[in-house]
C-alpha cells in the first residue's frame, strides 16, 4: 500500500511517516520507488493461512455420535469460510483435564496457522485467552465457530467458577450439569 495510505490507516499524517520513512524509523517495512512513491508491505495479520486444523471434543465415551457430528459441522464451516482443513482431531475427555493429549500435540505443531473449534468450551473450560494470546505470539490463531455461548463475561466467569467447584464436589462428570442447575436456581430467586 501506499504511504499516504498506511498514514491515513494509522492515524498520522503523511507528513510524519514521510518523515519516519526518511529516518529509517518505520516500524513496517517499506520502498521507494523510482517514481518517488513510498510503497508500505502488508502487516503480518494479513498473511495468508497455510494450514488449518479443526477440534471437535466431548466429555464422555457416550457421546460419541455427537463428536462425529461436531467435527462434521466445523469441517463443513471452514470449507464455507474458504479454509482447506489439512488435520482433523477429535477427543473424548473433560474440558478441565489439562493433560488431552490430542489437543496438546495439535497446540505443539507450529506448522498449523489456526484451530477451528465449534464453541470456547470445547477446546477448554479455563484459560483459553492464555492459549489465544500465546498462538498469537506465535503468528497463529484459534477461530471459534459459535461466539454466542455467553455474552456477558461476569455470567460466564461465575459458570467457569462454579464448574470448578462442583467438579471437587460431585466429580468431573456431572460438574457442567450441577453448575447449571445452580445457576438455574440462582435466576430463579431473582
Amino acid at each position: 500500500m501506499k504511504l499516504s495510505v498506511w498514514a491515513k490507516k494509522q492515524g498520522v499524517s503523511y507528513r510524519t511517516a514521510w518523515q519516519y520513512f526518511k529516518d529509517g524509523k518505520l516500524p513496517v517495512r517499506a520502498t521507494q520507488l523510482p517514481s518517488g512513491t513510498v510503497v508500505v508491505e502488508e502487516p503480518e495479520e494479513s498473511r495468508v493461512v497455510n494450514k488449518v486444523a479443526v477440534y471437535a471434543r466431548v466429555s464422555s465415551s457416550d457421546q460419541k455420535n455427537d463428536l462425529i457430528t461436531q467435527l462434521d459441522r466445523i469441517s463443513q464451516f471452514a470449507n464455507a469460510s474458504g479454509h482447506q482443513v489439512a488435520i482433523a482431531v477429535s477427543e473424548v475427555g473433560s474440558g478441565l483435564n489439562g493433560k488431552r493429549p490430542k489437543l496438546l500435540k495439535l497446540l505443539e505443531d507450529q506448522t498449523i496457522d489456526l484451530i477451528i473449534v465449534e464453541h470456547r468450551d470445547r477446546f477448554t473450560r479455563f484459560g483459553f485467552e492464555y492459549i489465544e494470546a500465546a498462538m498469537k505470539a506465535q503468528g497463529r490463531k484459534i477461530l471459534v465457530m459459535d461466539c454466542r455461548e455467553l455474552e456477558d463475561d461476569l455470567v460466564r466467569d461465575m459458570t467457569e467458577v462454579l464448574t470448578s467447584f462442583c467438579a471437587r464436589l460431585y466429580g468431573r462428570r456431572a460438574a457442567k450439569r450441577k453448575a447449571a442447575l445452580a445457576i438455574e436456581a440462582m435466576k430463579s430467586n431473582e
